[in-house]
Order: structure tokens, then sequence, then C-alpha cells
């Protein structure tokens, strides 16, 4: 079966309350994405993600397309998760530590509603790769 989740870590020269205050305004993530996919929040969608918020965002891979994703995990500047329809989740913990903080991204599709599809397909590479682009971007927004 094998690990159905890929992550990056990096330590970031911020609080964790910064860190925390891009990741849940979802007009910032088109600015973190590594990916190329995340081109912005959908209009009229929420400013803050909480546990239980709903927040679209339009995505382009290859085409455009709208996405609708729920907060599943949330932990006030520690931890927040979101997933879509199919249920696999992008998850962000953040740990204080000396020099800023310790932030790990994880795309997990262990909660996928089929997670072998995933498991076989281009989606863990591609999604590591974003992982670390992103990772890379976040720590370029708060130099040393």
């Amino acid at each position: 079966m094998g690990t159905r989740q890929v992550s990056g870590t990096r330590v970031v020269a911020a609080a964790p309350e910064e860190i925390f205050a891009l990741l849940t305004d979802p007009s910032k993530h088109a600015l973190l994405d590594g990916s190329g996919t995340v081109r912005g929040a959908q209009p009229g969608g929420p400013e803050k993600l909480e546990l239980g918020t709903k927040f679209g965002m339009d995505m382009k891979l290859g085409a455009p397309y709208k996405i609708l994703n729920t907060v599943v995990e949330y932990e006030e500047n520690r931890l927040i998760a979101w997933r879509h329809f199919n249920g696999h989740r992008w998850r962000w913990r953040l740990e204080p530590v000396e020099g800023g903080t310790k932030v790990t991204e994880t795309f997990d599709w262990s909660t996928a509603r089929i997670p072998p599809l995933i498991s076989v397909s281009f989606f863990s590479r591609k999604n590591k790769q974003g992982i670390e682009a992103t990772l890379d971007r976040l720590v370029g927004m708060f130099p040393v």
C-alpha cells in the first residue's frame, strides 16, 4: 500500500502567527503557490479561514477550473488543513523553533475517496515538486 502522503519542511524566519495569517487568507494562496495551479480566491468567499469554512478557488491545470474546499483541521497558529470533493487534504503544520517557524506542508491522499488512483497517478510526484516550490516561496516572503 505504501505511504499516502508527500511533505516538505522549511524553517521560515517569521512567527507562526504571521505565517498562519497568510494560510488562513484565501486571497493570499496564489502568492504562496509554487505549483502554478492556484489562480486566486473566488469572489464573495471568506476573508479568514476557520474550521468548517468553505472557500472556492480558481485553478488551472491545463484548463481553468474552480474548486470548493472545506477546512477540516484547525488549530490557531499551529495547524490548518482543507479538502475538496475527492477527500484528499492539504495540511500545514507550524512549529515555533529558534530562528522562526518550522513549516511542514503535506498532501495527504489517505483520506481520498479512491486513494490507489492517486498513488498510481503523477499527482504525488507533481505535488511534491509543488510543495517544495511553495515552501521556497514562503521562505522568500520572510527574508532573514
